[in-house]
């Protein structure tokens, strides 16, 4: 898999100074981590996954997952697991046929009810399961190890690797007599399988559902202070250098637009001075933005990153393509980047950027440095003067 592997060899070149790289499951889990990119939900009892993805479907989709949880019915789970036993067999046959290649599989993921369900599916699945990532835990808490011990049991007794994902979205966690607690103790927990944790998810619908509150497209999930206090914990938790974990953002729920209240939140200039070979005008990508709300949506993601927030759960394909062209580099910060990595020997302190424009310090810039590289590993360099805009659209260079 290769992020925006829709473009054709022009394309990537046209687009990017430094081109992603690819990743699989096999990659080292440090580059991993960062690779997941927007993560498509499918519900189980979908009867066209396998189709989907082995007809390309989704422009761009690199990480997917078939849940088994809050978007089925309780009723529906016996007929779910079966249908995703029979999905993933599909898939793993038609690799064995070559039919497609492992290289163009999303990364998938099972998020499961209970510990017993990964053991039984992946026993049913046989060999196919071998085209799992890992599995996502919901309702996630600091007693909840025997979803990472299934882990580990899978990981002895096959080549693996299998990941795990817990989604921090627990009464405990969002309520502040309780939280510090709770965070420390799931920190205790996770640090004790760390080698298995891929990313750090967090539950924001299911925190709000706890307060009867849901976020509307005008507004991201910041604004909603009881919530954001409580990701500010979870980041500070789990986002520090020395914890080593990823921090995954919460859902957007909005792909259609239902009326306004607020002004969009996408300047109309940047757009303006968009044009490309094609005939596609930045103008056009601005309406179609604004009319499928993703305008709120980047306005999320820009705040997920900022907070150090990579990776965002989606449950619509058109959310694909703004996310992950927001995680690609910009030229400048890339070169910053380098900069202060390649000054870090002790000699210097503080050196001019290479657009003369602010400050680098070393030793306090020096981690924001290199997870700005492995952004740029898995998303790519944008040449100078390109920005998001140039990958908003499936049909540039396709």
């Amino acid at each position: 898999m290769r992020h925006f592997n829709y473009l054709t060899k022009e394309g990537m070149e046209a687009t990017f100074f430094k081109e992603p790289e690819p990743f699989d499951k096999y990659t080292p889990r440090e580059i991993l981590s960062h690779a997941l990119g927007a993560t498509l939900y499918m519900p189980g009892t979908r009867e066209t996954i396998a189709t989907d993805i082995l007809s390309k479907k989704n422009s761009g989709l690199a990480s997917t997952v078939f849940c088994l949880e809050d978007s089925i019915g309780d009723s529906e789970v016996p007929a779910a697991e079966k249908n995703i036993i029979s999905q993933v067999g599909k898939i793993h046959l038609a690799l064995s046929h070559q039919e497609i290649d492992f290289a163009d599989l999303p990364l998938i993921f099972i998020r499961v009810r209970n510990p017993e369900q990964i053991l039984r599916l992946t026993e049913e699945m046989g060999d196919s399961a071998k085209i799992i990532t890992g599995f996502i835990f919901p309702k996630f808490t600091s007693e909840s190890y025997q979803y990472f011990e299934a882990i580990k049991s899978l990981n002895e007794q096959s080549t693996g690797p299998f990941y795990g994902m817990p989604i921090i979205e627990s009464p405990e966690v969002i309520y502040r007599e309780s939280r510090l607690y709770e965070l420390m103790e799931t920190k205790r927990l996770l640090d004790s399988y760390q080698d298995l944790v891929l990313n750090v998810r967090i539950g924001a619908t299911d925190f709000s559902g706890l307060y009867g509150i849901r976020r509307g497209p005008d507004v991201t999930i910041y604004d909603i202070t009881v919530i954001r206090d409580c990701i500010a914990d979870i980041i500070n938790v789990f986002g520090r250098v020395e914890s080593d974990y990823v921090v995954s953002g919460p859902v957007w729920e909005y792909f259609l637009n239902g009326g306004r209240v607020l002004k969009p939140q996408l300047r109309k200039s940047p757009f303006e001075e968009f044009h490309d070979d094609n005939g596609c005008n930045g103008t056009k990508i601005r309406g179609q933005l604004l009319n499928k709300y993703v305008d709120g949506l980047i306005r999320e993601v820009i705040l997920d990153k900022e907070n150090g927030i990579i990776g965002k759960t989606i449950i619509h394909p058109s959310h694909i393509l703004p996310v992950q062209s927001l995680y690609t580099v910009g030229h400048e910060e890339y070169l910053d980047a380098l900069s202060i990595l390649e000054n870090s020997h002790g000699h210097l302190g503080v050196i001019s950027s290479h657009y003369s424009n602010k400050m680098n310090e070393v030793k306090p810039h020096y981690n924001w440095a290199r997870k700005i590289l492995l952004r740029a590993k898995n998303y790519g360099v944008f040449h100078e003067q390109h920005n998001f805009i140039c990958l908003l659209t499936e049909n540039i260079f396709v």
